[in-house]
């Protein structure tokens, strides 16, 4: 981050152009060596709390994931905005942000080699008192064998299907609602502030929950929230319908921004409440011995399944909305060069089939569908004996 914090602002802003194959290296290693300090510290919570708090390791997670994205990305994404600093922060506009990404780079610099020192410094490690909790040594090679071994468990395949398929279900809602907001003329700064007011939400939700996800059962929330979420879906695609009949004047009054509010953060407490579950059952069920390898696979998972259906609805949404221009009906409007034709006849593209509530009502009834299958299967696999998500080598003897 030092070294990168001198000329990451010239590989963007140079004038031939950015620096493409640079910043692609420098961010892959930076994401590589963030990926293995984040793996390591997944099992290091396995083995530093007891199992009976095992649970914890979702309150922590998360609060310091929310604190993170907090200050690397909500905070350092305003001070870099010149509209944002201009509108909140500056009696003289100027054209630049407060903060560049070279300085940020600058400061998390040092934060993270001072943090890093000095947990390495601090913190001493226990050596495991009971056999339950030993640990062996594994190679690369090893582990990739036994992260093989992993996926082969019953219990582990299941819960894959389980975590590739229940985003299917929100999908729609968390990939285009937003976007079409920012389509209906919500400014994007002032959708940045209510992100931020969410923030604090986001951090006090996990302590919250802390009594409900540390025991023997944590998806039981996860199950009952699901239908909620899943309802949410109908609450969001109405909110998008009725934006671009609240603006008045091309801009929003104040009651549209509360309203903007309170349905976010119901939305938030959903998706986080789901995510802390979520975390005190992978803690749950983690080998400690390979604990980190463990985590990472169950994490890998649920982040696929939120990333693959977002490509899909994403890559279908066009497909299924139908255009017509406002002063000639044969112009569908459906790539770019009629686009272009209609607005230069002084037309507007009107749509009258939205993809948008096509995929909102697939992705709600699809819910309701896995709602009979995934349900009854997240009890059952929560039910299941932590002997049961063991490689045989890591079985009690």
């Amino acid at each position: 981050m030092l070294v990168m914090s001198f000329q990451v602002d010239y590989w963007i802003d140079d004038p031939n152009g950015p620096h493409i194959l640079s910043l692609t290296a420098v961010f892959f290693s930076l994401n590589f060596l963030a990926a293995t300090q984040d793996i390591a510290v997944d099992g290091w919570a396995l083995t530093m709390l007891k199992r009976k708090n095992v649970g914890h390791a979702s309150t922590c997670n998360s609060m310091g994931q929310t604190a993170g994205f907090l200050l690397g990305y909500v905070v350092f994404m305003a001070l870099e905005s010149a509209d944002f600093c201009n509108t909140y922060l500056r009696s003289v506009p100027q054209s630049v942000g407060i903060v560049t990404l070279g300085s940020f780079l600058l400061y998390c610099g040092p934060v993270f080699v001072v943090t890093t020192t000095l947990v390495g410094l601090l913190k001493k490690e226990i050596e495991p008192q009971h056999a339950d909790e030993s640990q062996t040594s594994l190679g690369v090679i090893n582990t990739y064998r036994q992260l093989w071994h992993i996926a082969q468990l019953p219990a582990v395949r299941t819960m894959a299907i389980v975590l590739l398929t229940y985003n299917i279900s929100f999908s729609a809602t968390d990939a285009v609602s937003w976007l079409k907001l920012v389509s209906s003329g919500v400014p994007k700064e002032q959708f940045a502030v209510v992100t931020m007011c969410m923030l604090p939400l986001k951090i006090m939700l996990p302590v919250l929950l802390a009594k409900y996800v540390v025991g023997e059962t944590p998806m039981d929330v996860f199950n009952k929230v699901y239908p909620c979420r899943l309802a949410f879906n109908l609450v969001a695609a109405g909110f998008v319908w009725a934006t671009p009949h609240m603006m008045v004047k091309e801009h929003f009054p104040t009651y549209y921004y509360v309203m903007l509010v309170i349905i976010y953060g119901v939305y938030q407490v959903w998706l986080f409440t789901m995510f802390v579950t979520q975390m005190a059952f992978y803690a749950r069920v983690s080998d400690p011995a390979v604990g980190g390898t463990y985590m990472t696979l169950l994490n890998t998972l649920t982040n696929l399944g939120f990333a693959w259906p977002k490509t899909l609805v994403l890559l279908f949404v066009d497909g299924l909305t139908f255009k017509y221009c406002s002063n000639n009906s044969e112009n569908t409007c459906s790539n770019v060069d009629q686009v272009k034709e209609c607005e230069d006849d002084y037309g507007l593209c009107h749509s009258y089939v939205d993809g948008y509530y096509i995929l909102i009502g697939f992705c709600t009834m699809f819910g309701l569908l896995w709602m009979s299958w995934g349900r009854r299967t997240i009890q059952t696999l929560q039910a299941k004996d932590l002997s049961e998500w063991k490689v045989k080598t890591t079985n009690q003897k």
